[in-house]
């Protein structure tokens, strides 16, 4: 569907639901949001705008970088917003055309934040601190803020995981979250190179940029705190994974000392029973009456000085 709003040369709102009608010599400033839109609307980026060719073919296609891109009377912005569905980071695009006298949305699933500064806008009594750039510095605001109860809860089960004991189960949720925190990751800092070049950018300097330079390097603070948070977290799963790696090798390590005791300690009652067990037919001790008795003693006093040494070096 397409949808605009006008703000005609009185200040007055108009909005409405098809461009067959539209006419941009009576508004001010306008905004076209294009919502999940079909093939024919897609058109009206060429045939009624006049857009790029390769903008509207980063449009089309799903899930570019977040980039912007200059043009002779606009810049072209590719945003990602995210959202958790069942414990899975699901992200999305909204794209923006934003000009001095315009701004055109593209989403190909409904969005959130757009529709709450559409009806922010729509209910207002008086659009005068309106105009594009406001608009999109309204929805690109929305889209970052929405980035923090995801890190929070990311957060929350990192610290659910510290306090678990050594498991397979906590290894399991542990590369579940840094997956998410990657993904975060491939969202805020291209997010955040943005709103860096959108601040020195020379090919922006636009009275609404530099009305409004304050709250686009807001949005690009809020951004950098993402972006330590996240490489933050990261680094506390990989103290996570270090730690239980190295508790299992301890452990594994503890397990083969006392295999290998014990091991050298029945290697030598191994040999003095493999002697007497071999069956040749002169053997002198086999006729000796206390010789079970004797041999017996002696492995028992073998493994038990073994044992003794053992202990002493602190082997165990």
């Amino acid at each position: 569907m397409i949808y605009y709003i006008g703000i005609t040369k009185d200040g007055h709102l108009e909005k409405g639901d098809s461009l067959n009608h539209f006419d941009i010599t009576r508004y001010t400033w306008y905004w076209v949001d294009f919502s999940e839109p079909r093939e024919e609307e897609i058109q009206h980026l060429s045939n009624t705008f006049h857009f790029h060719p390769l903008a509207i073919e980063d449009c089309v296609q799903d899930l570019q970088r977040p980039k912007l891109d200059y043009f002779n009377h606009y810049t072209f912005f590719v945003t990602h917003t995210l959202r958790e569905e069942e414990g899975e980071l699901i992200k999305e695009e909204i794209d923006f055309f934003v000009g001095e006298t315009f701004i055109i949305t593209f989403h190909k699933q409904p969005s959130v934040e757009v529709t709450k500064v559409w009806n922010e806008l729509i209910g207002l009594r008086s659009t005068q601190q309106w105009d594009p750039y406001y608009v999109f510095y309204e929805i690109l605001d929305k889209i970052v803020d929405n980035y923090f109860p995801i890190v929070y809860k990311i957060e929350d089960e990192l610290e659910q995981i510290i306090v678990q004991q050594a498991e397979l189960q906590q290894m399991n949720d542990l590369m579940e979250t840094r997956n998410r925190l990657l993904q975060l990751l491939h969202s805020v800092n291209p997010m955040r190179d943005l709103l860096y070049r959108m601040l020195n950018s020379h090919h922006l300097n636009l009275n609404q940029i530099e009305e409004r330079r304050e709250y686009f390097s807001n949005i690009h603070d809020h951004l950098l705190k993402l972006s330590e948070m996240v490489m933050s977290n990261r680094e506390v799963t990989a103290d996570i994974r270090d730690s239980y790696i190295s508790l299992n090798a301890h452990l594994t390590n503890n397990v083969m000392k006392l295999l290998t005791i014990i091991t050298s300690i029945f290697a030598p009652l191994t040999f003095i029973a493999g002697i007497y067990g071999m069956n040749f037919r002169y053997i002198p001790e086999l006729t000796w009456k206390y010789g079970y008795f004797v041999t017996l003693f002696f492995m028992v006093a073998i493994g038990a000085s073994m044992l003794m040494w053992f202990k002493k070096k602190k082997w165990f």
